[in-house]
Formats: C-alpha cells, structure tokens, sequence
C-alpha cells in the first residue's frame, strides 16, 4: 500500500513539476496530420482528434456526446437559413457551449489518464500555448481549448460574416456579404458542412470544419505554403545546421524583413533588393553562418507573389548565395511577425537561442523594430525577441525567445 502511495505522489508531483516548468521542447515535432492550415490555428483540437485514446474518452462523455449532436443538428438547420447572420450562429461556439466544455475538460484532466498526457507530453512540450505555462496543467488545457475555440469563432466571423480583421486592406474575406447571390454560396457551404457533419465524433468538429471550409473558399491556405519547409524549400540549410560550428560567428543568423509591392506585377521591391544586399555584405563578412528571409504573400491584396521566396531567389541568383545558407520564412505578414516567426524557425531548427542574430534592413524599419515591443503586446500578447545592441541604421542585435512559439488566435492566415 505504501508503494502505491508513493507512486502516486511521485507521478503526481512529477506531472506538476513539468507543467509548472512550461518549456517547450526543442525537438517537438509539430503534429500537422498533413493539415497544417487546422494544425497551426487549432492545435489543441489536432491533438485531441489524432489521439485515439483522447478522441474515445471524450466522445464517450456523456455531456460532450450531448453537445456534438447539438452542433451537428446546428449544421443541419442552416440549411434552412435565409440570412448570413443565421449561417454564423449555426456554426460558431456560443459562450455556453464554451464554458460548458471548459469545465467538462478540467474535470476530466488528470495526471494519470490519456488526457493529462496529452498535456503533458505535447500540449506543453510544443511550446504552442507558451503564454498559458506558469498554470497547472488542468487550467491550461483550458485556456488552450478556449483560445481554440476563439480562434474558430473569429474565422466564421470574418471568412464568412465579413467582419473586419485586423488588418483589413491584406486579410479581408474574398466576397461581397452584402450581395443577393452571397446567402447562395453560405448555403452551399453548408450543405457540404450538414453532410461533414453527420460522422462527426467530437463536440468541436462541426465548428472547426465550418471555419476551415471558410478559410478554404476564401484561398486563404497561406499558413500551410511550402510546409513542412525543412523537408523543402528550407531542407538545404536545416542540413547544414546540423554541422555549423557557431563559435566561429558573431551572429547565428541575420534577418532580412520583407517588402511588400504596391501592384500585383511586381515580384521583388527596390526596397527588398537593397535588404538583401546589406544582409549579403555581412554574409560575405562571415557576420553569420545563414539569411533568413521573412515574408508572406501579402501585399497588395491576394499578390501571388511570396516576399521571401523572391528575395531567396535574388539572393541566389544575383549574389550568389548558396541555397545552404538561405532560410525562408514565408508566412510573416508583419514587422511583429518577422521577428516571431524567425525566433520560431530558430527554435524548431535547434539554431542558438543564446546567441545573437541581427536584423538587416532599411533605417525606418530598424527604428520600428526598435520600438515595437507595445505594438507586440498589443497583437501577440508577448515579446517574441529580446533586444540586444543597436550597431547602425540598418541593423540591430536580438535574442530570440521561446514565447515566440505561441499561436496567435487573430491571425488564422499566419497564427
């Protein structure tokens, strides 16, 4: 009996001394099920689906079970909706709904049973919800489920209501919600989403594929472009990582933020060649081992072009470069982002989080990014990098940090 107790306590123990210890691991590998667009803006709701002794105990709840049927007869009555804002309230979360699988979730989180492992071996170890460490593991589950469930929300809002994001001139829904023929196209939707719906084992299931098919309709794949980047586009360089002896640089990488064009013809902007030769300059100096290139297909509105697929290649074939030196970061749409981001990619790569990486860019970024600590409370809730010496006008110094791994809820097309 006194060896059960004492196994109890040291599991007990050891399940709240890691979650207490919140640090994400280095070598997690992202779970994306080959849907990276679900995988990087619902995590939780991923893990829970791909884990089958998860998926089993939690339909078989008999509260959760009552609200799946609820959502999916929710699918089914839009059918007979004749206005956008009926589509909405079939699919989204309502604040009770929320509350009630918050409280059903903690109560069933404990230490010893798949739901709790799931907490402790990938919801912690992905770093994914970093902002939500110093809570017990039950309580973070929690938030975890309902960040998520914002996150779902927020897309049926905008990618289907037409709610304005929060950058609307680049994120903006593809469709006009005010024409006749819109409530047309909600339909169709959801007759695809009442069918989806009927094998639907999990209570977030229906919302969750509503607001990917969304997502979907409105070509708005962005968060999946080029994954998984070290096994493609990055595959070059996450190679070369491996061998690089990092004592002999100052820096571990330099960054090169992009910039977007002002007309769809545009490939590669002056300002994103001048970037790119400043960073070439310090490469060629042996400032750091790898360039980074970071940006997104964003500007202007629904571009094909990719920032740092563009600069890559102008790094490539006019300074001769080499593809083993060069890291894409296609997702950023921001200043705040090229800087999560890159800290992301360093993280997950196993470049050094001790050493400093600098920014190479125009004068009036540097300044900006030298001042963007409020705009980076403001929209990711955190500072994803520390800063370190500013050197000149076009570059500065910073450390990367691990917070920078925490989704974003409000930014489903780069979270």
């Amino acid at each position: 009996m006194k060896k059960i107790i004492l196994v109890l306590i040291f599991v007990i123990s050891g399940f709240s001394s890691f979650a207490q210890q919140g640090k994400p691991d280095p070598q997690y590998k992202i779970n994306s099920s080959a849907d990276w667009v679900q995988a990087k803006n619902y995590y939780l709701l991923t893990l829970i689906q791909k884990d089958a002794a998860v998926s089993k105990m939690l339909a078989a709840d008999p509260e959760l079970a009552k609200l799946t049927r609820q959502k999916a007869d929710a699918c089914n009555a839009s059918l007979a909706c004749k206005d956008v804002n009926c589509f909405l309230t079939n699919n989204k979360f309502t604040d009770a709904d929320i509350k009630q699988v918050s409280e059903r979730l903690k109560a069933l989180c404990q230490p010893s049973n798949s739901l709790g492992r799931l907490v402790q071996t990938q919801l912690i170890p992905s770093g994914m919800y970093f902002i939500y460490k110093d809570l017990s593991p039950a309580e973070l589950l929690v938030k975890a489920w309902e960040q998520d469930a914002a996150g779902v929300n927020y897309v049926i809002d905008v990618y289907a209501g037409g709610q304005k994001p929060n950058y609307p001139q680049i994120d903006s829904i593809s469709f006009d919600v005010k024409s006749k023929r819109y409530p047309t196209l909600l339909y169709d939707a959801a007759a695809v989403l009442s069918e989806d719906a009927k094998n639907a084992k999990l209570f977030f299931e229906p919302s969750m594929r509503a607001a990917l098919l969304y997502l979907e309709i409105n070509g708005r794949h962005d968060p999946a472009n080029y994954e998984p980047m070290e096994a493609t586009v990055n595959k070059a360089a996450y190679d070369q990582i491996k061998i690089t002896k990092w004592n002999t640089y100052p820096y571990s990488m330099i960054l090169v933020p992009g910039a977007g064009a002002e007309d769809l013809m545009t490939s590669i902007t002056a300002e994103g060649m001048i970037r790119c030769r400043l960073a070439a300059q310090q490469y060629f100096k042996h400032a750091a081992p790898f360039i980074m290139v970071s940006g997104g297909a964003v500007h202007p509105y629904k571009t094909k072009y990719c920032e740092a697929e563009e600069m890559k290649r102008f790094l490539i074939e006019t300074m001769h470069i080499p593809a083993s030196a060069i890291l894409m970061e296609p997702h950023a749409r921001h200043t705040t982002t090229n800087m999560r981001n890159g800290a992301r990619i360093m993280f997950r790569y196993g470049m050094p989080m001790n050493k400093p990486a600098v920014v190479i860019t125009d004068r009036s970024q540097t300044n900006g990014i030298i001042n963007m600590a409020a705009r980076c409370m403001k929209e990711l809730k955190y500072v994803p990098y520390k800063l370190g010496n500013h050197i000149s006008d076009t570059e500065v110094e910073f450390y990367p940090l691990p917070d920078a791994l925490q989704i974003n809820p409000y930014e489903p097309l780069d979270p």
